[in-house]
């Protein structure tokens, strides 16, 4: 029988003990990474229905997007948004309005409005006449050398064209328009004003509660497609891969929505109802909530959908970056015009260098696959797009002012995004053929087009924070 040394028992011992505190040491930095890092563990590898993956997202949108974005935002083209707040909520008897303070809109004076802003403008920034002025009586007796504008032997040839036919135009193609269109918007309305989003950020204001879950509970149950058996608000991500291509896509931009917005409730939570920072504006202090951020997005404190909601934002943004890059020609070509030439210019240098960067990007999402089969593909565009525009009238339907501009304002920017990608109108767009009338969009369309996605941006930059926060 073969006995060991007592100095090879000890190291024997020695081992084994350090085996065993290795064991421990890693169960304890387990635990720890979970309790951590529970809400990124798997937010990793390869975004849903796209082709690249998170890290991917993470480092260009860190280095390259949000920076530039963040800095173009600031400027007057994209900080004033005209919008209307005062339409009447179409779905059901709104009794529920905010009274917190921070649910109130900053008023923004007309001083502090651009020139260029104010009135209708021309594609190449100079101010149209507005035709009531055109056709006024006024104008009609302005004296002129009418001689010079017919041959009196041919006979005199009326081109004038009333106020009303002019009118009905208008009515007409704005009819046309209406029909690619995938938001129903107030901002030509008569109560639409301009709002100052610089004064008016999207945080936390206290708005809860059964009004608030009122709002996404008609979006995702009565607008979003979904199972037949699913009854609750949102749809299990291991039965998402039972719907077409199409209906998730719906889905997951919506959830992408959701998402993006908690991170920004999270990220800009009302800490403190006074500012004892002494900095301006006085009567509150904002700032990352964790806790808050865990008890929305943790697997354990979310059905285990948590991670999976995440992952959603991601696939917006793909989406959303890829409105930009297929409508670049044409945005290109904008003038940005407000009246202020040296910021003009300035703005219309940073637009360029911003869509070089965003047509960069070497894994966009791909939407030629989608409505890609004959009449049953063009029905599921259009139920598409209704249920789409449905969720844009719920939006009335917020009693926070200050949460209905900043939802009025996203769900139109996804709805710009979406009519970019599917209406057919920007398909095959090079600089060549940019100017083409069929390509038009609203000045309120690129407003929000691109404060969407700056939104969206900025929610993957704060989850980086947070990620921060939990190491």
């Amino acid at each position: 029988m073969m006995f060991l040394r007592t100095s090879t028992l000890s190291q024997v011992f020695g081992l084994v003990t350090f085996l065993s505190l290795l064991c421990i040491g890693n169960s304890y930095f387990e635990t720890n990474l979970k309790a951590g890092d529970h809400c990124f563990c798997q937010l990793k590898g390869k975004i849903d229905d796209c082709s690249c993956n998170v890290d991917t997202v993470d480092h260009f949108n860190n280095m390259k997007i949000y920076p530039r974005l963040s800095s173009l935002l600031n400027k007057d083209y994209f900080r004033f948004y005209r919008v209307s707040l005062k339409q009447k909520c179409p779905f059901w008897t709104d009794d529920s309005r905010c009274a917190m303070r921070y649910c109130h809109i900053e008023p923004c004076l007309d001083a502090d409005i651009p020139e260029g802003l104010k009135g209708h403008q021309s594609r190449n920034g100079v101010l149209e006449e507005s035709p009531s002025l055109k056709y006024s009586e006024e104008a009609q007796s302005v004296d002129c050398d009418r001689d010079h504008d017919h041959d009196h032997e041919l006979g005199f040839l009326n081109t004038t064209i009333s106020e009303a036919a002019y009118k009905e135009f208008a009515r007409w193609k704005a009819y046309d328009d209406a029909q690619d269109n995938f938001c129903v918007m107030n901002e030509e309305d008569k109560g639409a004003e301009y709002v100052d989003l610089l004064l008016n950020p999207e945080r936390y204001t206290g708005y809860k509660g059964k009004s608030a879950h009122r709002i996404w509970d008609s979006i995702y149950l009565e607008n979003c497609f979904r199972p037949k058996d699913t009854f609750s608000s949102y749809i299990q991500s291991s039965r998402l891969n039972g719907m077409c291509l199409e209906k998730r896509a719906f889905y997951r931009a919506v959830s992408g929505l959701h998402t993006s917005i908690n991170i920004h409730l999270c990220s800009k939570f009302l800490l403190s109802e006074k500012n004892t920072l002494g900095l301006d504006p006085p009567g509150g202090q904002w700032g990352p909530n964790l806790q808050e951020f865990k008890r929305r997005f943790d697997p354990e404190t979310s059905n285990g959908e948590g991670p999976q909601w995440l992952r959603n934002l991601y696939f917006l943004y793909l989406l959303e970056l890829r409105a930009l890059a297929k409508a670049a020609p044409y945005l290109d070509q904008e003038e940005y015009y407000t009246g202020n030439e040296d910021e003009d210019k300035e703005v219309k240098f940073a637009i360029h260098d911003f869509l070089k960067v965003v047509r960069s990007f070497p894994d966009h999402f791909n939407e030629s696959s989608m409505f890609s089969g004959g009449q049953q593909a063009r029905k599921l565009k259009d139920e598409f797009r209704q249920h789409f525009r449905n969720i844009s009238r719920i939006m009335d339907c917020v009693g926070c002012d200050k949460c209905k501009l900043w939802g009025k304002l996203q769900i139109h920017g996804l709805g710009t995004a979406l009519k970019i990608l599917f209406s057919g109108k920007f398909d095959g767009m090079d600089l060549t053929n940019a100017n083409k009338s069929k390509f038009q969009l609203q000045r309120s369309e690129i407003v929000a087009l691109f404060n969407a996605f700056g939104r969206l941006s900025t929610s993957i930059h704060e989850l980086e924070q947070f990620r921060e926060m939990m190491r």
